[in-house]
């Protein structure tokens, strides 16, 4: 190869590497998915942890509705109480045909303002999501009883 020919070949080179990068550099595209039984007004749920009830619904279950597909979830919780303290967090997808699938389980001490992202976490093939749900109880932490939160749901493509 010619000392002439080298400045042609490496910035074809470099060209090649900008169209790979930039097509690398492709953001996914993620809307907040609207709460179950939600005012409209936003898709952030705000909570505090109950008790368990004897009779009657506890507070524990959030659910979000699945408009439309989207080829992962993102879940999102952020601890909101002054006071540190232990959150259990599970997580589900709920699908069309009745059957759910466990995505979280775990128990979080987060710092007030903070939290964790769950995921992203795909739909396993032939299944058709309709809802995430949230579960934050204290029926495995009684100690969690009165602590604040807030909780969202991400599709992204």
């Amino acid at each position: 190869m010619s000392i002439k020919r080298l400045p042609s070949v490496l910035l074809g080179a470099a060209g090649s590497l900008l169209i790979l990068d930039s097509g690398s550099m492709a953001k996914a595209s993620c809307a907040f998915l609207p709460p179950v039984g939600g005012d409209g007004s936003s898709n952030i749920v705000k909570k505090r942890v109950g008790k368990g009830k004897l009779l009657g619904k506890t507070n524990w279950n959030t659910d979000f509705a699945v408009n439309r597909p989207y080829g992962s979830y993102k879940l999102f919780f952020t601890a909101d109480s002054t006071a540190t303290g232990t959150y259990p967090v599970e997580a589900f997808l709920k699908f069309t045909d009745g059957s759910n699938l466990r995505v979280v389980k775990e128990s979080l001490t987060p710092p007030i303002g903070q939290g964790r992202m769950f995921g992203p976490f795909t739909v396993p093939q032939g299944k058709q999501l309709k809802q995430v749900n949230f579960k934050i109880g204290a029926g495995s932490d009684p100690n969690s009883t009165g602590f604040s939160y807030r909780i969202s749901v991400q599709g992204c493509n």
